[in-house]
């Protein structure tokens, strides 16, 4: 496809009609007009650590609010879930625990709550979709695209949570959410339930708000009534027990001064109680599941999380916001249905009869501190500094045996920041940029890997170190807004990461390495350019977006013989078109929307500094097409959306036709109405029962038959959602 020469038809199309601009996605009517400011109203997105709107920002923001995400977690169960049915150039998820291959725009994004970081780079075990519960989640704000403003993991963006906020009326209020959900045939054991409560007080400066959910998922069955298969390793959802916990303790210090304790607690635990049948790739059987009990303790995933923030947005004249926080997560990675080969270790116990599993550990403690406000005598530029630090721990542990798969791995990194925004001719024109200066070191001690089948009486003995890495990453952009509600930008943003320095250490095989001299875990600095146009008129909301990216050493997935993935650090560089476009029709109410994203991505695999090969799909997600129609009017609410995967073919200078995508089609829908103080709910997921073979197991492991899982058929859920 020539992008420029779609981008440009796309923009002078935009431009000469009367159309409305969205950021991005699937946003409501009400957050168009608080984003455009029509209702005196501006929507705040904290993850880009300013006040000035999203049209004030060169970058593409997605906001999801409540009620949308209210309406995709009905529907398909969890904040990920959402995130990826709502946005183009999100991957579709797996449906397990596990988020592995799940990327944005081609890139890991980094999760957060409240700004609080749930991704663990160190020792990625992709849990971090699941860390609290949607129910306290009040909106989601999506920034695409590689930067460096929540510091380390954003560089294919930012997942940022936002839970509820402070009561704003005086005494009790509250929500209960009670909902069951079926298969397509009702079996007893495909039934699941969610219960939920929360409860706010306010009362003159103090308020606060506790709420519990509890979560029972059933079996999951495909479209021809078939055991969705079982993922023992990785984790699964489905019969599963979820407990959320969470807490919000506020105080106002002055009318502009406000104090904040969040806690938050999340725990995910698998029965335990049902084995995998392996399936047949060629003939096109999925992987299915049977009553039976795995070995070993069952996948689980646990998250803590507690933060005390200061604000003012009064302070000087200017908005000050500071926050400390501790984050711990544990996550259990379920045994296979026999002994793993690599665990084998023949001074333990005979090769083939040694059974272990993994647990990875996580411990974060961060503080964030930073002042904004526009310069005194000079208002038209409002100027941001700030400074970041976070202190992470993470190793992952074999808990059976009591052995080190990961050695304990110390991250700190020191950040000082300032940002610029500044507003021309009256508004016509914005300029933005700034720098962030990362100063990180990883520290790791002697340690030996474990033993392996080369080296069956003993592992490897590597020597620890302290590398340091310090660098400035830059970003910078225009926007332009020739006339109300039109608006175009360009921009150039850095992020930063570190690679999976778990997957790098443990499979080190070579004696005599040493880690100070290891090139192999230094960062990866990743850029972001873009241009696009927003045009937001009348009825009609509409954005393109064009972008492109590169890392000089990024980090690429690989699997090996035995199903485990590597990591490989190659030349990378990503590129891709975004298109979205909502109209208001004519009838009250009535919605249609539509979104789009193409994207490509190429890796250098013989090392000569030009990309030669297409990522596969463990990396890259495929291009899709989103459609949708919503109603929303008096007691009615109603949604029709519909998800076109396309196929997709991987080339490159070695081609695996059986890791290529067929593609498939899912239509989902919701039904909302309002019956006294609670509204009663109806949703089905896969309408139409499609049987697929989910994305992520068509393109990675093409010799593995337990890991080809099918999709979910027709799901339906009957809620009650009520508020007082």
């Amino acid at each position: 496809m020539n992008f420029c020469r779609v981008l440009a038809i796309f923009l002078a199309s935009s431009v000469s009609q009367p159309v409305l601009a969205q950021t991005g996605g699937e946003r409501t009517d009400a957050d168009s007009a608080e984003a455009s400011g029509t209702d005196g109203a501006q929507i705040v997105v904290t993850a880009a650590r300013t006040v000035l709107p999203p049209s004030a920002l060169p970058l593409t923001i997605d906001i999801i609010d409540k009620q949308a995400l209210d309406q995709q977690i009905i529907l398909s169960g969890s904040v990920t879930d959402a995130v990826a049915t709502l946005t183009p150039s999100f991957s579709p998820t797996r449906g397990k625990l596990s988020g592995a291959g799940e990327t944005l725009r081609g890139r890991s994004p980094l999760y957060a709550i409240n700004s609080i970081p749930q991704s663990t780079p160190l020792r990625d075990g992709s849990r971090d979709g699941f860390t609290i519960d949607g129910f306290f989640i009040e909106q989601v704000e999506l920034i695409y695209g590689s930067n460096a403003l929540q510091g380390i993991g954003g560089t294919g963006g930012i997942v940022n949570q936002v839970t509820v906020g402070a009561p704003k009326q005086e005494g009790l209020s509250g929500r209960v959410l009670l909902q069951g959900t079926a298969d397509n045939d009702f079996r007893s054991d495909g039934f699941g339930a969610k219960a939920a409560g929360l409860v706010q007080y306010k009362a003159d400066r103090f308020d606060a708000t506790v709420g519990a959910s509890y979560e029972r998922r059933g079996v999951f069955y495909d479209a021809r009534g078939r055991n969705v298969g079982i993922n023992l390793t990785q984790g699964e959802t489905q019969t599963s027990d979820a407990i959320s916990l969470f807490g919000r303790f506020g105080y106002a210090l002055s009318p502009s001064a406000r104090l904040d304790l969040m806690a938050s607690r999340y725990e995910l635990k698998g029965d335990g109680d049902f084995v995998a049948v392996a399936g047949n790739r060629l003939t096109g059987l999925p992987t299915s599941a049977v009553k039976g009990t795995p070995p070993g303790k069952p996948a689980a995933n646990r998250t803590e999380s507690v933060a005390l923030s200061l604000t003012d947005t009064d302070l000087g004249g200017g908005n000050f916001v500071s926050q400390i926080f501790f984050n711990r997560t544990r996550d259990t990675f379920g045994g296979e249905l026999g002994p793993i080969a690599t665990f084998q270790d023949v001074r333990i116990a005979p090769v083939g009869t040694l059974f272990d599993q993994s647990q990875n550990r996580s411990r974060k403690l961060g503080g964030k501190i930073s002042y904004e406000r526009a310069i005194p005598g000079f208002e038209d530029l409002t100027a941001i500094v700030g400074f970041d630090a976070l202190f992470d721990k993470t190793e992952q542990r074999l808990i059976a045996t009591g052995r080190i798969w990961v050695p304990p791995t110390d991250f700190r990194s020191l950040a000082p920041f300032a940002q610029a925004n500044l507003k021309l001719f009256d508004g016509l024109v914005r300029l933005a940029g700034g720098a962030r200066w990362e100063n990180v070191e990883i520290k790791i001690d002697d340690y030996t890997t474990i033993a392996t089948t080369t080296t069956p009486r003993g592992g490897v003995l590597v020597s620890g170190g302290s590398p340091k890495f310090d660098d400035v990453l830059f970003n910078g952009g225009v926007i332009i807004e020739p006339a109300q509600g039109i608006r175009l930008y360009a921009s150039y943003a850095e992020g930063f990461t570190v690679p999976d320095v778990g997957r790098i250490t443990r499979a080190i095989g070579t004696r005599g390495v040493d880690l100070d001299n290891f090139l192999d875990i230094s960062p990866i600095i990743s850029n972001n350019r873009e241009i696009g146009a927003e045009v937001k008129r009348g009825p009609v909301d509409a954005s393109v977006s064009y972008f492109w990216s590169s890392s000089t050493r990024g980090q690429l997935l690989v699997a090996r013989p035995d199903g485990i993935f590597d990591v490989q650090r190659q030349r990378i560089e990503i590129e891709g078109l975004e298109l979205n476009l909502g109209v208001q029709l004519p009838i009250d109410g009535l919605r249609v929307s539509a979104g789009y994203a193409h994207i490509l991505g190429r890796t250098d695999t013989n090392g000569d500094d030009r990309v030669d090969t297409d990522l596969d799909g463990t990396n890259i997600s495929p291009d899709r097409l989103n459609l949708a129609a919503s109603f929303d009017r008096g007691r009615v609410s109603a949604r029709v959306q519909t998800q076109v995967y396309f196929s997709r073919t991987f080339n490159g200078l070695v081609r695996d036709p059986r890791n290529d995508f067929g593609g498939y089609t899912l239509t989902d829908a919701y039904l909302g109405y309002d019956v006294g103080p609670g509204r009663i709910i109806l949703s089905a997921q896969n309408i139409f029962n499609r049987q697929y073979i989910d994305y992520n197991s068509d393109v990675r492991l093409p010799t593995d038959n337990l890991s080809f899982f099918a999709g979910r058929g027709r799901t339906m859920t009957l809620a009650w959602d009520m508020r007082f």
